[in-house]
């Protein structure tokens, strides 16, 4: 392998079409490309400025280094990447790749990442200012994530989050067989038209949640008192510990909760409009038969 040490390289395409190449502590300036091409590729401790410089690349690995704001754009349309250990400054990452592994890396600029990929993987990671991340992507493993920005997850299929916190205004949005494991999620409007959502021993903040939902799973999850007017027209299976402030027109399955502020089933309810509504302390009871307005 060809090592490249303590080096300075800018404008277009320097270093295009290498192979086998490990780069220390280099700095790629201003320019565009600076890597394309490539395949077994390794970078450490290396700074990047220009725009573009890992497209259409094959195998390589980056750690301990920075993505500066100039970098944006600079991992699309490559296969096999590992990450670990470095700050990304730069916005619309990671587009267009299949197999990418990151490990303890840092996003504050994150806005539009992670579009159009399959077979992602992250642990331990940070994203702010993230809105549209993860759109249209699938097959993603995520193991300790905090996620600041609105829009995630749209379209996305075949998820597993476990250990996250999530502060996201329209999450999962038509996306699924999507499953969240011990998280956090906070933001009006989750999950509206998903299928095959699932939520297990999750907290859940932000008015209107889970509504047009198909396959809607729910277990041992907490709801926050501003997690109002809950499942609209969704099929749904939810155990709740603790209270719901309100429910409106679930269309079909069961909920079970320790209380609820209001259950709303009105005229507007749609076939089969069949969904039990019951407490812990007394599930024999349907609070949404008795709520019932007849008026389709």
């Amino acid at each position: 392998m060809e090592i490249i040490k303590d080096q300075y390289f800018e404008g277009e395409r320097p270093l295009y079409v290498r192979h086998g190449l490990r780069l220390e502590n280099v700095k790629i300036g201003p320019g565009e490309s600076s890597l394309k091409e490539g395949s077994d590729i390794e970078a450490v401790n290396c700074e990047f400025n220009g725009k573009y410089p890992f497209w259409e690349c094959k195998g390589f690995t980056v750690r301990n280094c920075v993505f500066r704001e100039g970098a944006r754009a600079a991992l699309w349309y490559t296969r096999g990447c590992k990450m670990y250990d470095t700050l990304v400054e730069a916005p619309k990452m990671f587009r267009r790749i299949k197999d990418v592994y990151l490990e303890n890396v840092q996003l504050p600029n994150a806005l539009e990442t992670f579009w159009d990929c399959d077979e992602v993987e992250l642990k331990n990671v940070e994203a702010a200012q993230a809105n549209y991340i993860f759109m249209h992507t699938s097959d993603i493993r995520i193991d300790g994530f905090k996620l600041q920005g609105n829009y995630s997850f749209q379209y996305a299929k075949n998820v597993v989050i476990r250990n996250a916190e999530m502060d996201t205004k329209d999450a999962f949005w038509e996306s699924e067989n999507v499953t969240v494991y011990d998280s956090r999620i906070t933001g009006e409007f989750l999950g509206w038209y998903s299928k095959n959502l699932r939520l297990v021993n999750c907290r859940i903040g932000g008015t209107q949640p889970l509504c047009y939902c198909e396959g809607l799973v729910l277990e041992n999850c907490v709801f926050e008192e501003d997690a109002d007017l809950a499942f609209e027209y969704s099929d749904v299976e939810a155990s709740i510990v603790g209270p719901v402030t309100s429910v409106k027109n679930p269309r079909s399955g069961q909920i079970m909760a320790d209380s609820y502020g209001e259950v709303i089933i009105d005229g507007n309810i749609k076939a089969p409009g069949d969904c039990e509504i019951r407490t812990w302390s007394d599930p024999d009871r349907n609070l949404a038969q008795e709520n019932q307005i007849v008026e389709y």
